[in-house]
């Protein structure tokens, strides 16, 4: 229990995706104007990371791993992901049309988001079993969310703010992901 408390500690504060390995970077950046729609995004990302870790490990353990077919992963992930995300889009689009249009393009981007991808071929390249790999999945997906909604409150926060003209738009918000990243170093001593 200690261990699987650690993994997912590790995964999202210590190692947070975005802010310590910056892996989707993307929809982090796009989606992060309105704290609403960045938590709409987390919570996709949240159960796409979440399936697609358990999926994944089964697929791996049970299929590719005894088959000797360990070099088809990153294809077999992929696919699985892309089936996922398109679950996501169609259960969104169905049940919560605002958040749907809100997010617009980025919902389908789930599907490149290397976030997603990593978490799975980290669980495989760290060797967690499918337990380890579902919790390392939560907690990067968590790490994510607490992300993309911290930087969506702070730029609707920043909107209202009287900055110059330089740093206005994009300059701003790379210099708020950077102060970002350098405050969720000080979890580096947490495990």
């Amino acid at each position: 229990m200690k261990e699987l408390l650690i993994i997912a500690i590790g995964s999202a504060l210590v190692n947070n995706v975005v802010l310590s390995q910056f892996l989707g970077i993307c929809p982090f950046l796009g989606v992060s104007k309105k704290v609403d729609t960045a938590a709409g995004m987390g919570g996709a990302v949240v159960f796409v990371i979440t399936i697609a870790s358990f999926v994944t490990g089964l697929i791996y353990k049970f299929i590719l791993s005894p088959l000797g077919f360990e070099y088809l992963q990153t294809i077999v992930f992929i696919l699985i992901i892309a089936a996922l995300v398109q679950f996501v889009e169609m259960f969104l689009k169905k049940a919560m049309p605002p958040l749907y249009n809100a997010l617009g393009v980025y919902l389908p981007l789930i599907t490149t988001n290397c976030a997603v991808l990593g978490v799975a071929l980290t669980n495989v390249q760290k060797e967690y079993n499918i337990l380890q790999g579902v919790i390392y999945g939560i907690g990067t997906s968590v790490g994510f969310l607490i992300a993309i909604v911290i930087m969506a409150g702070i730029r609707e926060k920043i909107e209202y703010n009287d900055i110059s003209e330089s740093f206005q738009g994009t300059p701003i918000v790379l210099v708020t992901a950077t102060l970002m990243a350098i405050a969720f170093c000080g979890f580096s001593g947490l495990i």
